[in-house]
């Protein structure tokens, strides 16, 4: 009798937690969102370099568990630097100015690439300071809400990505590319 009390207790716990998985995915999929596990994180993400290739274009796409913006590198191969990583607020390297960025949390997007040729100084990248990424609209979009260029100071371009709320995101690098995905859920 014990024996039969205790599996019945067991399917019933079983039940109850598959009914509350189900419940919740219901829910995030009622909101248009995608449950994903990615494992990836939200700390700082980066990587050194001094190869100081131009970046010569930006892009974005949705996924049905992220959005993904891409950075043109021509020339970079798999060793263009970067730092990635939340902050609390944008500011436009040489002056301090503050950049604003819409969104429940700000992406901070530096990568180890001019807007510019480093040895002739010809823009290679039209991004203007306090202006969103030329040909980037993020309208529509799950964790996207903003995109700012901040500046391109001493071989570096800084760029800001406002986000629904601080999620997990993670940085590849691709031949001549630099890749960031933002989950739309934890």
């Amino acid at each position: 009798m014990r024996r039969t009390a205790a599996a019945v207790a067991a399917l019933a716990l079983a039940v109850t937690a598959l009914g509350t998985a189900a419940t919740t995915a219901t829910a995030a999929e009622g909101q248009g969102i995608t449950a994903c596990p990615t494992g990836w994180g939200s700390l700082d993400k980066n990587v050194s370099s001094t190869k100081y290739k131009p970046l010569t274009d930006a892009r974005t796409g949705r996924h049905d568990c992220y959005d993904r913006i891409v950075f043109d590198v021509p020339g970079g191969g798999t060793g263009v630097g970067y730092r990635v990583g939340y902050v609390d607020a944008l500011y436009q390297d040489g002056t301090g100015d503050l950049i604003p960025v819409s969104g429940g949390a700000i992406l901070s997007i530096r990568l180890v690439a001019p807007s510019y040729d480093y040895e002739t100084g010809t823009p290679t990248y039209p991004g203007r300071a306090r202006q969103p990424l030329p040909g980037v609209d993020v309208s529509g979009y799950t964790t996207f809400r903003d995109t700012r260029f901040a500046s391109s100071f001493e071989g570096e371009t800084l760029m800001g990505l406002g986000v629904r709320a601080r999620l997990p995101f993670r940085v590849q690098q691709l031949t001549d590319k630099v890749v960031i995905d933002v989950a739309h859920t934890w």
